[in-house]
């Protein structure tokens, strides 16, 4: 069984910069694809960013590509979502998710079997 735990919301004005953690654990870290999603209020969750390093991949949502970077941490099995330059729109509960996924499934939230509890984010005017 793979938990995760995500950590680093807060509340930030636009412009600023955010790192959110999450750490894994109970699954070998290499087997999964790790990605991040969230949920704005009034709307449905969505895909942000993910990579799988065994099969070479790593996307990015259209709207945070050239201001988020994932990364990971394989000694820690920590994974990372650095965001720049955070908009109000970026506002939402960040999810860190674990599954299999093809690479043209990536971005389907039904191929991830395992989720943290979330993180808010909240970014000021």
């Amino acid at each position: 069984q793979v938990q995760l735990v995500e950590s680093g919301g807060g509340l930030v004005q636009a412009g600023d910069s955010l790192r959110l953690s999450c750490a894994v654990s109970g699954g070998t870290f290499n087997n999964y694809a790790i990605a991040w999603f969230r949920q704005a209020p009034g709307k449905e969750r969505e895909f942000v960013s993910g990579f799988r390093k065994t099969a070479g991949w790593t996307f990015y949502a259209d709207s945070v590509k050239g201001r988020f970077t994932i990364s990971r941490d394989n000694a820690k099995n920590m994974v990372y979502l650095q965001m720049n330059s955070l908009k109000a729109e970026d506002t939402a509960i960040y999810y860190c998710a674990a599954g299999t996924p093809a690479q043209s499934a990536a971005r389907r939230q039904n191929m991830y079997y395992y989720w943290g509890q979330g993180t808010q984010v909240t970014v000021g005017q």
